[in-house]
């Protein structure tokens, strides 16, 4: 099974991007987890350009359609998502009755040095994602204090978030296998 990882935060040292990281080295037996780190190439969404051939969009769809589920980790900017990646679940979006989320399977997770883990940015995902068209699992991955599971280098240190992370994606599998994605 292969589940695409998008990580909604642009910055060198992103906990986001560790966390999506992260998914690869506890992702259960017989899945694969792929890195998107294209955002910063995808122009804001315009409705006059969606048919256009933009090859940073081409590229996200394309991406996102052939991954059996996609774990997207967002951090919290102002209470809700990033600009950047509600711009991405825009283009992935499009055309609305061939859109590369619309029945993709999709789980959220998010990390913050606060205490509450980018909840409401997750949230916020979880609706945005649905109205886009994507299946996504119940339940959020919250990591609080990030600073305090990763290290200097943003490896995972903490053996109880890579276990929640862990049964996080083992809950998008499940959730995805039923659409005759084998795991």
């Amino acid at each position: 099974m292969l589940v695409l990882a998008i990580a909604g935060s642009l910055r060198a040292e992103s906990f986001n991007a560790a966390l999506a990281r992260a998914a690869r080295d506890v992702a259960p037996a017989g899945v694969e987890i792929e890195l998107f780190d294209g955002l910063r190439d995808l122009p804001l969404y315009d409705g006059d350009l969606e048919g256009d051939e933009i090859p940073a969009v081409r590229e996200l769809r394309e991406r996102i359609a052939v991954a059996d589920a996609v774990l997207f980790v967002t951090p919290e900017y102002n209470g809700s998502i990033p600009g950047v990646l509600k711009n991405a679940v825009d283009w992935a979006s499009r055309p609305r009755d061939d859109a590369a989320l619309r029945g993709k399977t999709a789980a959220v997770a998010g990390a913050s040095t606060g205490q509450y883990g980018a909840l409401w940015a997750q949230q916020d995902l979880r609706r945005v994602l649905g109205i886009a068209g994507a299946r996504v699992v119940k339940g959020e991955l919250p990591v609080g204090r990030a600073q305090d599971v990763f290290d200097e280098s943003g490896v995972l240190t903490s053996p109880l978030v890579a276990e929640r992370l862990r049964d996080h994606l083992a809950e998008l599998v499940r959730e995805a296998a039923p659409l005759g994605v084998a795991a």
